[in-house]
């Protein structure tokens, strides 16, 4: 039930609606109580079974009061009349309108109520999948190495699906169907207190039967949540990897894995539906069979003349308590239902209550403009228990290039992934300027930083789009002297539309280089005063190389510059080199003097053969 009420804050403002949608609930049940109030006059009436002392009480108009007996004693009152002025035709017509005014002002004030409940289910929904959507964004990468990226997925779209269709649908019986049932049982009541407390004995044997059957479905649907989960990481995972699949022959091994995960999900789903659909056979038959106990209980109360309860009295408490199984039917089916959607709530809320590890300070400022330099002082930084990066002191000052290199595994991408705080260092800080990078704003922060992967990102969009990403104020000669920089305008020209041709996802209808051109285009027109080129060119040609390299180079005068290459050859004009080796500063100098001193940079560079050593 937690979990239920706190889904349902996420329809705010609904708070607002709740008094107008209570009274349009609770108007809805008066008058549809009043369809059943009116069968015992018209039962007396069609069966002439009122007697001369209830006859001669409805004669007499009663005194004001607010209690149902005045209410019941006008309408006699003004019944009598009736029949005393135009006979039995006459009342019995009074009530048949009566009927059809309560029906339809019953049904109106449910229409208005739906009305209040649709535009809950809307906000709800929005709310929460957007709720969901800016924490995935907030929160720090290592999230995401840790967690599949198909499932997150899959919370983000089934679950919040799932949340719609077992949650949001039930909000209609959850809260008005209570009211109903609690209207049927005071009336109950007052017919008859003795009957209504013997058909109170079949509720919880019913209530735990029910009961039982939900534990099992909440199980079975969290086990079916987690291979829907299983099954869209396969579908992801195979979408990215076409190339690689299809090269290696693979299909059916990855059909083999996506089957199995299918399979046990379809049983999960089977097996779910066969306890749901339980439920409601459950609920039906012991409410039939408490009707049945009544009426052979209350009908032989009825022929022995002991009963409280007239003839048409009695069958109008038979009748009304038949209406008790509506409500109280849907309220099981609706809680049956709802087990699933609370798992799918689990889920999603899982999400949104994991508190990032990479944020702003109560306190953090707007980090001031960069003019002197970045400071590495004693870094540290591990991934779990593995230490990734031990006690790191180095200095940039401002519009130098600083090349990091060494073999892989060295710890030259978690360096440069450090300073922007895509981690924060578990020893030591990061200065710049002498300003400690975790009291400012990670907007701030990241404003002054340009950021060129390895992996070219890019999104389903035109060029232009790609270029001016985030930049939505950028005018088209800005983009175009952006991409020229980048020596990407002559291939764009030559695309179907120009800058305005969409490139697929990902980027999938450029080329390699392509794609990093536009990546390196896009870091260009943000003009940021520190740069982080992390292998920048590895996914180039010959020529592509060349041509992006002599972009870059013109990009990071006057610039701070990171720089992590493989190819030594792309980094010889850097101010200076940092060699990484197992988290370790083990040289630093320019490229001749780490040439001169033959150690591991002299290797890396004799191994690739790119410069001619002299």
């Amino acid at each position: 039930m937690k979990t239920y009420l706190r889904i349902l804050q996420f329809a705010r403002p609904f708070r607002a609606f709740v008094p107008q949608y209570f009274v349009f609930t609770l108007l809805g049940i008066i008058f549809g109580l009043f369809n059943f109030a009116l069968v015992i006059p018209l039962l007396n009436v069609l069966f002439d079974t009122v007697s001369p002392t209830e006859a001669n009480t409805m004669l007499q108009k009663p005194d004001f009061s607010l209690t149902l007996d005045y209410i019941g004693g006008l309408f006699n009152y003004y019944f009598g009349q009736i029949i005393l002025t135009r006979g039995k035709s006459g009342a019995l017509l009074f009530v048949c309108l009566l009927v059809i005014a309560s029906v339809l002002l019953s049904n109106l004030f449910k229409y208005l109520g739906l009305r209040i409940e649709a535009w809950v289910r809307a906000n709800l929904v929005h709310n929460l999948r957007q709720e969901v959507y800016e924490r995935i964004t907030q929160l720090q990468l290592g999230y995401f190495t840790n967690e599949r990226r198909g499932d997150i997925m899959s919370r983000l779209t089934n679950d919040v699906l799932e949340v719609e269709n077992s949650v949001v649908s039930t909000l209609n019986v959850v809260i008005r169907e209570p009211f109903t049932l609690l209207g049927y049982f005071i009336v109950l009541f007052t017919m008859s207190v003795k009957l209504t407390l013997f058909t109170l004995l079949v509720m919880p044997i019913s209530g735990y039967m029910i009961g039982t059957i939900n534990k099992k479905i909440r199980r079975t649907a969290e086990q079916g949540q987690q291979n829907l989960g299983n099954i869209a990481s396969v579908i992801d995972e195979t979408l990215g990897s076409m190339r690689i699949i299809k090269a290696f022959n693979a299909q059916p091994y990855v059909i083999s894995k996506f089957i199995q995960f299918n399979d046990n999900y379809a049983h999960d789903m089977e097996t779910m539906h066969k306890k749901r659909s339980l439920a409601s056979p459950i609920s039906e038959f012991l409410g039939v069979a408490s009707v049945a106990g009544i009426l052979y209980f209350g009908g032989n109360l009825v022929l022995n003349g002991t009963s409280d309860l007239s003839p048409s009295e009695f069958i109008t408490y038979i009748i009304v308590f038949s209406q008790v199984l509506v409500p109280a039917k849907a309220i099981s089916t609706a809680f049956t239902n709802i087990q699933r959607g609370l798992v799918s709530s689990g889920r999603i809320l899982e999400i949104i209550d994991t508190v990032p590890q990479i944020r702003d300070k109560p306190d953090a400022a707007v980090l001031p403009e960069f003019k002197h330099q970045i400071e590495f002082k004693a870094v540290s930084f591990s991934y779990a228990q593995t230490l990734v990066l031990q006690n790191i002191h180095l200095t940039i000052q401002k519009g130098k290039t600083i090349a990091l290199v060494g073999p892989s595994g060295g710890g030259k991408s978690t360096l440069a992934d450090l300073l922007p705080r895509f981690y924060d260092p578990v020893g030591g800080a990061i200065l710049i300027d002498g300003h400690d990078i975790r009291n400012y704003t990670l907007h701030s922060l990241r404003e002054q930083m340009g950021v060129v992967t390895q992996e070219s990102i890019l999104f389903n969009d035109t060029i232009f789009n790609n270029i001016a990403f985030n930049k939505t104020d950028a005018t088209a000669e800005q983009v175009i002297a952006a991409a020229k920089i980048a020596n990407a305008h002559e291939f764009i020209m030559q695309t179907p539309d120009g800058y305005q041709t969409f490139i697929g996802d990902r980027g999938g209808k450029l080329s390699g280089g392509q794609r990093q051109r536009i990546s390196i285009a896009r870091a260009i027109l943000k003009n940021p005063p520190i740069l982080i080129m992390d292998e920048a060119t590895s996914a180039l040609d010959t020529e592509s190389e060349k041509l992006v390299q002599e972009a870059l180079i013109n990009l990071m005068k006057n610039r701070t510059s990171i720089v992590i290459a493989h190819r030594l050859s792309t980094i010889q004009h850097a101010d200076e080199i940092v060699v990484l080796q197992k988290g370790k500063i083990l040289e630093r100098g320019s490229h001749e003097q780490l040439l001169a001193l033959n150690g591991l940079y002299a290797k890396l560079t004799q191994m690739q053969g790119t410069v001619q050593l002299t």
